[in-house]
């Protein structure tokens, strides 16, 4: 009995399914058997008590030694989910998204992604995608957004990305663009009741179902799940025709069996973690949409294991990374097997000569002439999804790294899951 408080819907479910979403500028009197409110023009007001559809069990560990390591093997189902009723016979079913978005989407002439931390490098990797169609896109730090004078280009939607939906700088920044006279804003976001679903004018709802573990897995797959979808329907627009619609289709229906397989890997790429324990710095590398790829994987191991890590363009060595390259630092990429393949293995040629030490992440039919530390082969990635493939294996040698160190994997140190505060 009694009422409670707290940042987000996930930190109640164990107690209560009901909520009180406070709006901007609200003040709550709050005691063990009442609820007091003003709104911002300090008048008294009532608000709207919604039953939470998500289920506490949800929120358990299960059979898992962390919430991160079950996060990360429930993502083949959640990518299932977020794609169910959007896709069907090879065709995007536009008409889920609701008739706000077709409008929205029909107008957009460019767009303007806003975002932070994991959240962020899934934005850097739509921009690949959406300017690959032919579609502008920048992408912003939203605490870097807020603070700044911007331009506004005609026909620019924003897209605002959050697991929780409450990150501060986030909201902060669509609120931002709001006064400026963007054309409308889209937020991909995992929780339904949040302040950005309620606040933006379009929502995909990522249905990754709740993240526990302040490092972010399932939610980020996820995300790119959505912009992927995205981008489909804006490439529409451009000029997509049913067949190549149907390929991108039927390479999002293969991701969560392409996950799985990855996932099945973990025992080898616990044994490659045995060569991260005992190191202070790390370097993360790659080209084209796997270089945000990259930004994600030193992120992981930085968050949960306390190693340094950097990531940096392949093609970037020459520039003042590979002064950092010696026997004791792992370089860590990803080889795809794209037209940039042979830049990239030009690049990892260089860490070799200065004695790095190589651990790869590689298409099956990428032949690798260098001396290496460890590789691990994957196969049959489909091009459009290989970004979202090759972050799994990164989030599962960041896990294992950090429980050979003996670090606490789902509430690391100073860090929090939903950053509400600046």
């Amino acid at each position: 009995n009694g009422n409670y408080i707290a940042s987000d819907v996930f930190a109640l479910l164990p107690v209560t399914q009901n909520f009180i979403f406070l709006e901007e500028g609200d003040m709550a009197d709050i005691r063990l058997d009442s609820v007091w409110l003003l709104d911002a023009a300090n008048q008294p007001v009532q608000r709207e008590v919604r039953q939470s559809e998500i289920k506490s069990s949800q929120s358990d560990k299960g059979p898992y030694e962390h919430f991160m390591l079950k996060e990360m093997f429930e993502q083949p189902s959640v990518i299932a989910e977020t794609l169910e009723g959007r896709i069907h016979n090879g065709r995007l079913l536009e008409e889920s998204f609701g008739h706000v978005a077709t409008d929205l989407l029909d107008k957009t002439k460019n767009v303007l992604i806003i975002a932070c931390g994991t959240s962020y490098h899934a934005g850097l990797v739509a921009r690949y995608w959406l300017e690959e169609i032919g579609i502008p896109c920048q992408v912003e730090v939203a605490s870097e957004y807020r603070y700044r004078k911007t331009v506004v280009v005609e026909g620019t939607t924003i897209i605002t990305i959050s697991q929780s939906g409450e990150t501060a700088d986030t909201l902060a920044a669509l609120r931002k663009s709001k006064e400026l006279g963007y054309l409308g804003s889209l937020c991909i976001c995992n929780v339904p009741e949040s302040s950005l679903v309620r606040e933006s004018d379009v929502t995909l709802m990522t249905r990754a179902g709740p993240e526990i573990g302040v490092a972010s897995t399932k939610a980020f797959t996820t995300q790119l799940v959505a912009l992927r979808l995205i981008t489909i329907a804006l490439a529409r627009r451009k000029g997509l025709n049913a067949a190549q619609e149907k390929t991108y289709i039927d390479e999002l229906e293969a991701l969560p069996r392409q996950v799985e397989v990855v996932l099945q890997l973990s025992d080898s790429i616990k044994q490659m973690a045995q060569h991260f324990s005992d190191k202070h710095n790390a370097l993360f590398l790659g080209r084209g949409p796997f270089y945000p790829i990259a930004m994600e994987g030193a992120l992981k191991l930085k968050e949960i294991s306390y190693i340094h890590a950097e990531a940096y363009p392949a093609g970037e060595l020459k520039h003042g990374p590979l002064a950092l390259v010696d026997e004791k630092i792992p370089v860590v990429c990803a080889l795809p097997d794209d037209p940039l393949l042979e830049k990239v293995l030009s690049n990892l040629q260089e860490v070799r000569a200065r004695g790095g030490q190589l651990f790869l992440f590689s298409d099956h039919n990428v032949k690798i002439d260098l001396d290496v530390y460890e590789n691990l082969t994957l196969s049959d990635i489909y091009p459009s999804t290989a970004p979202i493939v090759y972050s799994v294996p990164l989030q599962l040698l960041s896990y294992h790294v950090a429980v050979l160190k003996g670090t606490n994997v789902d509430q690391p140190r100073n860090l929090a899951k939903s950053v509400t505060v600046e």
